[in-house]
């Protein structure tokens, strides 16, 4: 990589984790808009990209509904309305998909319908399950934990990072030459290294979980996140395409950029309901 390009992404990439971490440290409400901006661009980027294969999402009818799951439950886990009670709209709405493609005169209507439906389920299904990481059950309702939060976000950084150095530096066994011809074995074993060792540093920041939690949270971060990346690649690549978008310099779209969470925060969130909660 040039030195220029190298200080492109260093200097877009400070910017997106300073927004990240003020919009998360700042409250709930910053967190959600900060969620739902991540839904809106990933939504919009994964089907603007099927379109390269003649693809014809509902793009507006798919982002209304990623919304709409994403407002069910911030507002479930936020301790606000009863999850039944918001899926009387989501649920309809849902089926509507197949009743609007009748109308649009399309060869291939029921391709159109999986990927708007997939958009949902890939994106805005995994975002959404970001409130239930970010909301604690209380008495009386739930708290926003935003120690949580930032911890999940450090620890995706943090296996990034180590996976990006180490794999640069000595890295010469490729991980899935098929589908990431850059990854390897050692920049895989480098980010789950530096991603524990972070796991340790926020066992010490935020003292509600123990350090055993923070670690194994940690390794699953490192393995999803790079499963995550590496089924975002293979999109693409079945796309022929490099990048998703170019909204970040050096580090492309929406979903290059957020594709590690797609994956990590399901598991996370099974976690923690099951070991932690």
């Amino acid at each position: 990589m040039k030195l220029s390009n190298f200080v492109i992404r260093a200097i877009s990439g400070i910017v997106f984790a300073v927004l990240v971490i003020g919009s998360v440290y700042l409250g709930q409400i910053t967190f959600a808009l900060l969620m739902g901006a991540i839904l809106v661009g990933s939504l919009f980027e994964f089907y603007r990209l099927s379109l390269k294969v003649r693809v014809r999402p509902q793009m507006f009818l798919g982002v209304a509904l990623g919304l709409l799951l994403f407002l069910c439950t911030y507002l479930h886990a936020s301790g606000s309305v009863d999850l039944p009670i918001m899926f009387y709209a989501f649920i309809p709405l849902s089926m509507g998909v197949f009743v609007v493609e009748m109308y649009r005169n399309h060869s291939r209507p029921f391709t159109n319908i999986a990927y708007t439906l997939l958009g949902i389920v890939y994106i805005a299904g995994p975002l959404s399950l970001m409130n239930y990481i970010a909301f604690t059950p209380s008495i009386g309702g739930a708290t926003y934990d935003f120690g949580l939060v930032l911890g999940f976000f450090l620890l995706l950084w943090a296996n990034d990072t180590g996976a990006y150095l180490v794999g640069m530096s000595i890295g010469k066994h490729r991980l899935f030459p098929r589908i990431s011809p850059k990854k390897s074995w050692e920049g895989f074993f480098g980010g789950i290294a530096i991603a524990m060792g972070m796991g340790a540093l926020l066992s010490q920041l935020f003292t509600d979980l123990p350090i055993h939690v923070w670690l194994v949270m940690a390794l699953i971060v490192s393995v999803a996140g790079v499963f995550g990346d590496l089924i975002e690649s293979m999109y693409k690549r079945s796309l022929q395409v490099k990048d998703s978008g170019n909204i970040m310099p050096g580090h492309g779209g929406f979903l290059d950029r957020f594709d590690a969470v797609f994956f990590a925060s399901p598991i996370v969130f099974v976690y923690l309901q099951l070991i932690v909660v």
